[in-house]
């Protein structure tokens, strides 16, 4: 079984401009994210997907395989659609470009997970959240689901909504990291944007109300992207009680 774990990478940022060449302790917060998946055990070739030459030749530099794609691209699963047509792959990773603190056991685990599991097309991590914040947060997507870990719903929204007070409250944080086999990648592709994925803005909502299922995998390690100057900050901070500073 032949795995590929992608990084696309979109010069432009809307809400944080030319976010992925901005520096973090001398290196590129792709590079960062690139390091870091690196050190996922389970792939068999990690490529990064962009759309830039001057992103393109900021990764070779140091030492990414790269590939070119349409500056076209709406969303990450368009730009590895592209990227992966070619290649005889069986499961394919989506490792967003903006997480450069995703621990490469999660990578691991989503690939174990659907190799062990035929009948899985989809799978993705989700932690327990810890910090009262996130549960707020419309930037920390949430996820509940099923007695077999299949997703119920995701939503920026705090879910489930607990009635009762006396009730213990748990909530789970949705990492934005997924696998796919790559047919379903393709038939992801495919699907006309949802009701659900446009009213959250959450592209994987448009897999469950097709009614297809995404297998959620619980992790005890977190991860964070950057979509504005405050999450720099944080990553930045983290980074530097790792001692990278």
């Amino acid at each position: 079984m032949s795995v590929i774990g992608v990084i696309p990478a979109r010069y432009q940022s809307r809400r944080l401009p030319f976010k992925l060449l901005r520096k973090l302790y001398g290196k590129s917060l792709l590079q960062w994210t690139w390091e870091t998946a690196s050190k996922a055990t389970l792939l068999d070739k990690l490529i990064i997907a962009c759309d830039d030459p001057k992103m393109e030749g900021v990764a070779k530099d140091f030492g990414a395989d790269v590939v070119m794609t349409s500056v076209q691209h709406l969303c990450g699963t368009d730009r590895i659609a592209e990227a992966v047509r070619d290649m005889d792959v069986d499961i394919v990773v989506n490792i967003q470009a903006d997480e450069p603190l995703i621990h490469p056991s999660n990578i691991d685990s989503l690939v174990q997970e659907m190799a062990n599991n035929s009948s899985l097309v989809m799978a993705t991590p989700k932690k327990m959240i810890d910090d009262d914040n996130e549960i707020s947060s419309p930037n920390v997507v949430k996820v509940v689901c099923d007695k077999d870990d299949f997703a119920l719903y995701f939503s920026r929204f705090p879910i489930p909504y607990y009635r009762e007070s006396d009730i213990s409250k748990v909530y789970y944080k949705h990492l934005g990291l997924y696998s796919y086999t790559k047919d379903f990648l393709y038939t992801f592709k495919n699907m006309p944007p949802s009701h659900l994925e446009k009213a959250e803005k959450l592209e994987q909502l448009r897999v469950l109300e097709a009614g297809y299922k995404i297998k959620v995998i619980e992790t005890q390690f977190d991860s964070w992207g950057v979509d504005t100057e405050e999450d720099f900050k944080k990553v930045e901070k983290i980074l530097g009680e790792k001692g990278y500073a």
